[in-house]
């Protein structure tokens, strides 16, 4: 299966696309969880400490967001799927409650 990264990922990577092996039974999170094996600084992107999939990692699925389906990162992939994964701030996201907690700190400061 191919993998295209896109921002900041492609640095940890190395480049802006990699094939992975996959199994007929192989779902979102199992590649994803096989990325971040041989990209370890990939795992602290795109997971937090429990192992959740950060919800504002944009991530495709042949051009769809597998978080609309209805199995969601369970979904299973065919080895001729293409998984895309963006970095927020390339598709213009923010934190906004990272700004906003900083602004209201330092109205208090």
């Amino acid at each position: 299966m191919k993998v295209d990264f896109y921002g900041i990922y492609r640095r940890l990577v190395g480049g802006k696309t990699i094939e992975c092996n996959t199994t007929p039974d192989s779902t979102l999170l199992d590649l994803l969880n096989a990325v971040t094996l041989k990209f370890p600084a990939l795992r602290y992107e795109l997971f937090d400490e429990c192992g959740n999939l950060f919800p504002y990692i944009p991530l495709f699925i042949n051009g769809r967001n597998p978080r609309l389906l209805e199995l969601g990162v369970n979904t299973v992939i065919e080895p001729r799927d293409v998984l895309s994964i963006f970095s927020p701030i390339s598709i213009g996201r923010i934190n906004v409650e990272d700004v906003n907690q900083s602004l209201s700190n330092d109205f208090y400061e």
